[in-house]
Formats: structure tokens, sequence, C-alpha cells
């Protein structure tokens, strides 16, 4: 079992690059603004051959009372209640603060092992920064530099001293990861926490309460699956502060991270052109996609029917996804989505065997030839497959360049419905043959004698002239022949 390394901190000591450095990754957004993390944020970590896990959280206040800042505290103690040991980091260029001391009396409480990390401390005499925090009565304080990375391997070692080196390292091979993406409060953590059973994400009234993208791990069914959490996307115009520029990014490389998307709209809201706008770079992605309508339990059947209607006309290009009709709050029609969450990526990561597509091929250009292109019809010979998630059927043959996007539109119609892909994008890709005679002339550029022109005579050739040999003395010279006389 791998053991949990929780982060803590007032906000804005450095908690997240730490996190960044022990993970060795950029899955924490940093920037020097406070508050930036919300969420409790799971990444996997490894020193020499032991593994560990470590939790980054949101600037504790355990004092806030209400508003999100309560909600953040109260996800920092129960990341606290989770932990196997503790890392509680301090600014040492700040020095010790009452927030500091707060904290401190927490984590004595909570009868965690605690680590005072003091970061911020390159360049400094370590003994002079690291004197005043003794006070916090949680033992030595370890001097480190998380965004230099000074000190902290020797932290991670003291803090994993404990734990035995594994026999058998636990992988996650196999694990599906389910983005769940929309606009502001549509419900995407509402519904996280409803599948979880806990409120594992702030779930807030508030547009914008997710900022970071949150990886959850859980079990269903005997099934791994990853859900990560995303900040809702605004259209450009609308976005100005700093830290959501950041959220639309990671929400976006979310996206290519994950193996199947739940587009979560809202029902009780127009379906609008930012909803299009999402659904669009999800299938420009390749993501296998389910949509889920949430809120749909508070409609009368009049509305439901004018946002069905709706649904039809703005997102038609979505026809190959599965639509639920749900409700995060109550955790109703959670198992359907579930069940297509399968379906699709099952789907997308399909084997579709060469003999039984090129007969699908061969089956539907009898059914449908393909239209002319002036003088010539484009041939299609075969076809294989190229890729998966999305799955890419590769089509050889000849001026496939001249198929036009309507027939393109309905190889794929043929194929998603032969091979049962439901739920995925599909890309077909034609490879044309090449011409064995591109290099010679068509017959029409070729030179034509006119009529009437005569065939062009052959050049007279030179005849031979005897060469004449003088005679040698001594040498009869041949008798002319006498004329005969005339009578």
């Amino acid at each position: 079992m791998k053991p949990t390394i929780v982060l803590v901190g007032r906000p804005n000591v450095g908690k997240s690059t730490l996190f960044n450095r022990l993970t060795k990754s950029r899955d924490a957004l940093v920037a020097d603004i406070p508050g930036l993390t919300r969420d409790r944020h799971y990444g996997h970590g490894k020193l020499g051959s032991k593994p560990y896990l470590v939790v980054d959280t949101g600037g504790f206040e355990p004092l806030a009372k209400d508003g999100i800042m309560h909600e953040m505290a109260r996800q920092t103690e129960q990341a606290i209640a989770e932990a196997d040991a503790v890392v509680f980091v301090v600014d040492g260029r700040t020095g010790i603060t009452a927030l500091d001391k707060e904290i401190a009396r927490k984590l004595r409480r909570a009868g965690r092992p605690a680590f005072v990390a003091v970061n911020k401390t390159e360049g400094m005499n370590e003994g002079v920064v690291i004197a005043d925090f003794h006070e916090l009565g949680l033992g030595e304080p370890w001097a480190i530099s998380a965004t230099h990375g000074e000190g902290v391997r020797h932290l991670v070692e003291q803090v994993l001293a404990p734990y035995p080196e594994p026999t058998e390292e636990e992988e996650g091979d196999g694990t599906l990861r389910v983005a769940i993406v929309g606009r502001p409060n549509v419900g995407k953590s509402t519904m996280i926490n409803a599948l979880l059973g806990e409120e594992r994400v702030i779930a807030f009234d508030q547009p914008g309460t997710t900022r970071d993208a949150i990886y959850v791990d859980f079990e269903r069914g005997g099934k791994h699956y990853t859900l990560i959490d995303t900040a809702g996307l605004r259209r450009k115009g609308k976005v100005f502060e700093t830290i959501e520029k950041f959220s639309v990014v990671k929400t976006l490389q979310s996206i290519e991270d994950a193996h199947v998307v739940v587009l979560v709209l809202d029902a009780q809201q127009d379906i609008s052109d930012q909803d299009a706008h999402i659904a669009g770079f999800v299938v420009e992605s390749g993501r296998a996609l389910v949509v889920a309508v949430n809120k749909w339990d508070g409609l009368d059947p009049y509305t439901r029917d004018q946002v069905k209607s709706a649904l039809e006309s703005k997102l038609t290009f979505l026809n190959f996804a599965n639509f639920h009709y749900v409700s995060a709050l109550r955790g109703q029609g959670l198992a359907h989505v579930f069940r297509s969450v399968d379906a699709a990526y099952k789907a997308a990561m399909a084997d579709l065997s060469t003999p039984r597509l090129t007969r699908t091929l061969i089956d539907a250009v009898a059914k449908q030839a393909p239209p002319r292109s002036g003088i010539f019809r484009p041939k299609l010979r075969y076809a294989h497959q190229g890729g998966r998630n999305p799955p890419v059927i590769v089509i050889h043959g000849n001026a496939l360049d001249k198929v036009p996007d309507s027939y393109k539109r309905y190889l794929e119609h043929i194929f998603r419905e032969v091979f049962k892909l439901q739920g995925t994008p599909l890309r077909i890709q034609f490879n044309v043959s090449e011409n064995p005679f591109a290099e010679r002339k068509p017959v029409e550029q070729r030179r034509r004698k006119p009529k009437g022109e005569e065939k062009a005579k052959p050049k007279a050739r030179t005849p031979v002239q005897p060469k004449v040999v003088a005679p040698t003395r001594g040498t009869a010279r041949p008798r002319r022949k006498s004329k005969p006389a005339s009578a």
C-alpha cells in the first residue's frame, strides 16, 4: 500500500510548487496568487523504489466559518484524516505567523506524523531561518526550496523512512480516465460527488468554484476509473482573470488526457453556442463522448420537449453520442451514464479486422457507388484500421481525392452501424494509389499530324563513290570495245 503524504499550509506558501516537484509533473497550477488551489489534488511520486501518493490542498484557514474558505478548510481537514504523513509547508521569508500557529495546533490534535517544511530558503542561512519554527512544536523543521529542489529529497527520505521497501509495485494500468466538462455551474462537481458517494470536490452555488483539474481515482463494479473534474469553460471574451485563463488551459489538457469525456449540459438554461463549441473541441480531439443533460428533475413535460428539440437542432453533429437526462443532485440516471461511458470506451479502443472492413467497404460501394468526377469514378479497393481512440479507417483506391464529403459521411454511417461504434468519433482517411503512368503525357497533349500534311520524306542517302585505283606499270590495260560497224 502506498503511503499518502498530504501537503498543508496557509495560502501562497508553495504547496503546489512542492507538489509538482514531488510528482515530477506540472499537474498543479502555480502562480504568485493566493488561493489558486481549492480542491484536493492527488498525484503519484517515487523516491528510489518507494512509491507514494501525494495530496495538494488549498490554503488552510481553520477559523473560516462560511463561504469558499470554509469549504476549502473542510477539504483540507478531510485530507489530513486520510493521511499517513503530513508535510506542513511554511514560508521562510515571511516567518512564523498566527495562522501558522493555528494550523500547527490542528495538526497536533490530528495525531498524524507531521514534518515542517520551511520553504523559499534558497540563498539564506538555514540555521537562522528555521530557528523560529521550532515554536510550532512539530519537531525539527526542514529548510527546502520547492522551486529549486534544495533539501526536498532529504525531507522525503525522512517522511518515508518508517515505510518498508515494497515487494510488488501496484501499477495503474487499465484505468479508464473520464473527464467531466461543461460550462460553469452546470453541476460537474456535484455529479462527481454523487458518483463517489462523498463530498470529494467542492460543489458551491457560484460559477468558477473549480479552478484546477482534479483527478480522483475510484472503483465501480470491479473496474478502475479516474474522474477528472474540470473548470467550466466560458467564451474567450468572458475570460478576464489570469487564474481563469490557466483553468481553461488545464481543462483542454484534461480533455486530451482522457479516454472518455462526459459533456454536462444544464437543462434549465438555453443550449448555447458555447455548449456547441465545447462539444466541437471534444470531437476534434477525437475523444469518445457521452452527453449528460443535468437538472432534468425540475422541468415540466412541455419544457422537456423544448429542450430535446434544441439539442437536436444545435448538436446535430453529436448524433454518434448517447444522451442521458439526469439529476446529479438526486443521483438519478448516473448509472446509465456510466454504462454509456464503458460502451464508448470499448468502441473507441475496438480492433477492426482488415477482411471485414474490406467486405463492408465493397458492400457499401455496391449499394451506393461514389459519384463521378468528370469522366472518372473514384475506385475504392480495400480498407484497414489506421488507429484507435478514435478509430481511424484507411481506404485505398484511385481518384479518392474526388470523393465528396457527403459520400464520406455515408461511409462513416455504414462502418459505425456494422461495427457498433456508438459513442466515439470515427475518422475516414483516403490513401490514393500511385498511378504508374503519371509521367506520361495525356493523349490530348500528344502532337497529332494535321489532315493533308504529307509524310516527311526520308533524307536521300549520298551514294558512295567507288575508289579509283591508278594502274601500276606492266599491267595491261583493258582493251576498249570497238563500236560495231554500221551496216
